[in-house]
């Protein structure tokens, strides 16, 4: 059984969402962040660097969001994936947290970098109901979290993006998303 390791309002309910649409066994172990259970010795010997997530899969251990992302869809996904179709994945997963985070969640770079990163998204989604055309993926899982913590956390306007709204509309109504994300306080 896989186990998730996570802190509370931490990159660790992406995974989550992900293990819930994957639909396979889990255990979510709540680390108390402000208490420094993250930094503790047992931890620490499953990240060195005492951030969240991580997992543990038997004998094997693995941390940073989008890694776990993309082992998961390699490891327990419907169908077996090609390298190009590992590579599209990998290309979004890494857009979501290298790019679109940072565009999004550091003030600094949102009014330059918003417009050029929603505007192509807005694009997308006008003409298909996912990232990668009429299929749920990790790719929706890691650009759809980012998207999904904008009216979460940020209360930007998205107005000019009615294609994106949609999206994030949709994706929040997935009985997965309700039960990892959606149910965050």
């Amino acid at each position: 059984m896989v186990k998730l390791y996570g802190g509370v309002r931490s990159r660790a309910s992406i995974v989550h969402w992900y293990l819930e649409e994957l639909g396979i066994p889990y255990e979510f172990i709540k680390l108390d962040m402000q208490a420094g259970e993250h930094l503790k010795p047992e931890y620490l010997a499953i990240n060195p660097f005492g951030k969240v997530p991580a997992i543990v899969d038997g004998d094997f251990q693995l941390w940073e969001s989008g890694a776990i992302l993309l082992y998961l869809t390699d490891k327990y996904g419907k169908t077996p994936l090609s390298s190009e179709e590992r590579a599209v994945f990998s290309q979004w997963v890494l857009f979501a947290n290298a790019t679109l985070g940072s565009g999004i969640f550091i003030e600094a770079n949102r009014e330059r970098e918003m417009p050029r990163l929603l505007t192509p998204l807005n694009e997308i989604f006008s003409n298909q109901p996912f990232l990668l055309g009429n299929e749920f993926t990790v790719a929706d899982v890691a650009v759809g979290s980012i998207l999904n913590y904008i009216p979460m956390m940020l209360k930007l306007d998205l107005s000019s993006y009615p294609a994106v709204l949609n999206y994030i509309k949709q994706l929040s109504e997935r009985p997965a998303f309700q039960r990892s994300i959606g149910g965050r306080a």
